[in-house]
């Protein structure tokens, strides 16, 4: 399980650590991208004995360089740990992005944070990766840097998708605004999926009959899908559960505030304060508002009917192919 950064001048590493294999970058998302560089430096790490470390960053770089111009994130909080503990790698280092870290060139960085806090030996890399002041620190700028510091520096190929264009973070946040579910779970390697802690509702799901497990209004800088009604899984602490949610307000009671309300299927579980993941499986409707209580409840039985449609075993997201 990756373990987190805890400041400047403690790596997180153990003492007599022989040295590490890295890779830095956002990697928000966690998409097929960056599953193939993290299999490579744990694959790398253990034929050469050495730890294999993630060093991302928080916040995403542009709420510093150019706030206007940052992007809602496709992972946030525990997210993208989640996923990266699947990777097989040994650590997950996040370093706070400031104004400081902004000014750093690339050799400053490699120097400062590479070198000197984790003792890098080998850095593996994305084929576009910049990172440093003006994003100078191109993947032929950090092969100069590795031969005069002397550490090994390998650069990975783009993953293509079915349009053979490269997959990458911004395109999965296109086909998510837009809707386009399987494109985004095509990228991702995964279903898209929202995190949070379940609290309390008002219950009026329960008393239509069907009662809800609310995540309350989303994060600020989480990319939703549009609004509407959605199939969708649940994993929770308690088990694995279909169900359906709805993503938006509640116009026929009047309430216009966004949140994420979720019924789960043939499911009788407490799952107050508890930590759960929703993946989104396919859009069923939009959000609309109905004459009163008995039109609602009609429309969240078809609801229910087409979301347990959906829900049966589908069409496994294709294979995607890493270039040479």
């Amino acid at each position: 399980m990756p373990s987190k950064f805890r400041g400047w001048e403690d790596s997180g590493l153990p003492p007599d650590s022989p040295g590490t294999v890295c890779t830095v970058g956002t990697f928000d998302g966690v998409h097929r991208g960056h599953q193939s560089v993290l299999a490579r430096i744990a694959q790398r790490a253990e034929a050469s004995r050495l730890h294999s470390v993630l060093v991302t960053f928080d916040p995403h770089p542009l709420e510093v360089v150019r706030p206007e111009h940052a992007p809602p994130l496709l992972t946030i909080g525990s997210e993208k740990l989640e996923i990266v503990a699947q990777s097989g790698i040994n650590y997950m280092a996040i370093v706070p992005f400031t104004e400081a870290l902004r000014r750093f060139s690339a050799a400053q960085f490699v120097d400062e944070v590479l070198l000197r806090r984790f003792h890098v030996r080998e850095l593996v890399i994305g084929y576009d990766h910049h990172f440093g002041r003006g994003r100078e620190g191109s993947a032929e700028v950090m092969r100069e840097l590795g031969e005069r510091r002397g550490f090994r520096v390998e650069v990975v190929g783009p993953v293509t998708a079915d349009t053979d264009a490269p997959v990458s973070s911004s395109r999965i946040r296109r086909a998510i605004a837009a809707g386009a579910l399987d494109e985004a779970g095509g990228m991702l390697g995964r279903p898209y999926s929202v995190s949070g802690t379940v609290r309390q509702g008002d219950r009026r799901g329960r008393l239509l009959g069907f009662p809800t497990v609310n995540l309350g209004t989303p994060p600020d800088r989480k990319l939703l899908p549009p609004t509407g009604v959605y199939a969708v899984r649940v994993q929770s602490s308690a088990g694995t559960f279909g169900g359906m949610m709805n993503l938006g307000g509640r116009p026929t009671f009047g309430d216009p505030q966004v949140s994420l309300e979720v019924h789960l299927f043939d499911a009788d579980v407490d799952l107050y304060d508890r930590y759960v993941t929703v993946e989104f499986v396919r859009f069923l409707r939009d959000t609309r508002r109905f004459d009163g209580p008995e039109a609602l409840l009609a429309q969240l039985t078809r609801d229910a009917e087409a979301a347990r449609a959906a829900l049966t075993p589908h069409d496994e997201i294709s294979n995607l192919q890493v270039s040479p």
